[in-house]
């Protein structure tokens, strides 16, 4: 086992612009928790849970046709 490993193969997609001035996580968009996990920063990023997609996305096509 690798000591230091990450527990997810692909950390996450910080949103830059966002993390530009921050001083929390330096302009990363992330930081590394006392646990080792690579997670997005908590003062700079949004709180989303995957239910809506960014406003910036485009908007996709319906099922509905």
């Amino acid at each position: 086992m690798a000591y230091g490993a990450h527990h997810s193969p692909t950390p996450p997609r910080p949103d830059l612009g966002l993390a530009r001035d921050c001083e929390q996580c330096l302009g990363w968009g992330t930081v590394i928790t006392r646990d080792g996990n690579h997670e997005l920063c908590d003062t700079c990023q949004p709180d989303t849970d995957g239910d809506a997609p960014p406003p910036d996305a485009p908007a996709g096509r319906g099922l509905s046709g």
